[in-house]
């Protein structure tokens, strides 16, 4: 197989496989804030309903989430009289978007979890507020301890997207198996080891990007004291 014929064909489909890992990864970002404040202040109903959606994300395997938004999207659009709504590249963006945010409240509840007490302390002293103690105080330190399973969640998911073949979605794996049909499958092992190589470099420049974030957000190591913390928070 000419490389140079395939190769294009295969960069073709990746701006769909990066929109549907991008949009995935800020819903499913907001979802694991929203599930993770509801967690964290244990609030009655919504921290069980809270506890239950990180169960389904975390216990049940990502394809069949997929699977489940691409057949059950469907049936709730339909009770608001909306055709033609869902496609599989909605389905598969639904169905990342609630992994991601389940598997993620779990990387961002324990870093919460992990600043020292102390820390809350002080910044209630202050009469902050919830979010005013979050962005100021305890959030930065817990972005510091977070950061490492985020990184590892993202590459998670970029890994996941190669299953939303399975709803129909074009993306870059599927495409990729268009390409060797065609050729009668004659050419796996070069046409999955281009594979490979895009989506190495698509988590390694995930990596890069969270390393980075790592050392600027290193002034916010959890090895404050609360003076430290109330100096912080006052500025």
């Amino acid at each position: 197989m000419d490389l140079s014929i395939m190769i294009p064909e295969l960069l073709k489909a990746l701006p769909l496989t990066l929109a549907i890992t991008f949009t995935a990864m800020i819903a499913g970002f907001l979802l694991a804030l929203i599930a993770t404040t509801f967690r964290v202040r244990r609030i009655p109903v919504l921290s069980q309903l809270a506890d239950l959606y990180v169960s389904y994300a975390r216990s049940v395997p990502v394809v069949l989430q997929l699977f489940v938004a691409f057949y059950g999207l469907p049936l709730v659009v339909a009770l608001f009289e909306v055709e033609d709504f869902v496609s599989p590249n909605v389905a598969a963006i639904v169905g990342l978007s609630l992994y991601h945010g389940g598997y993620l409240s779990e990387v961002l509840r324990p870093a919460y979890l992990a600043v020292e007490r102390g820390q809350h302390d002080a910044a209630d002293s202050l009469g902050y507020t919830f979010l005013q103690k979050i962005l100021r105080v305890v959030g930065p330190q817990a972005v510091h301890i977070a950061l490492p399973g985020y990184g590892n969640s993202i590459i998670y998911l970029i890994h996941n997207v190669a299953l939303v073949m399975y709803i129909g979605a074009a993306d870059v794996m599927a495409t990729a198996h268009l390409v060797m049909e065609r050729d009668y499958n004659q050419y796996q092992f070069e046409t999955y080891l281009v594979l490979a190589v895009i989506y190495s470099l698509l988590c390694l420049v995930a990596w890069m990007v969270v390393r980075f974030f790592e050392t600027r957000n290193a002034k916010f190591a959890p090895n404050t004291t609360p003076a430290k913390a109330t100096m912080m928070a006052s500025v």
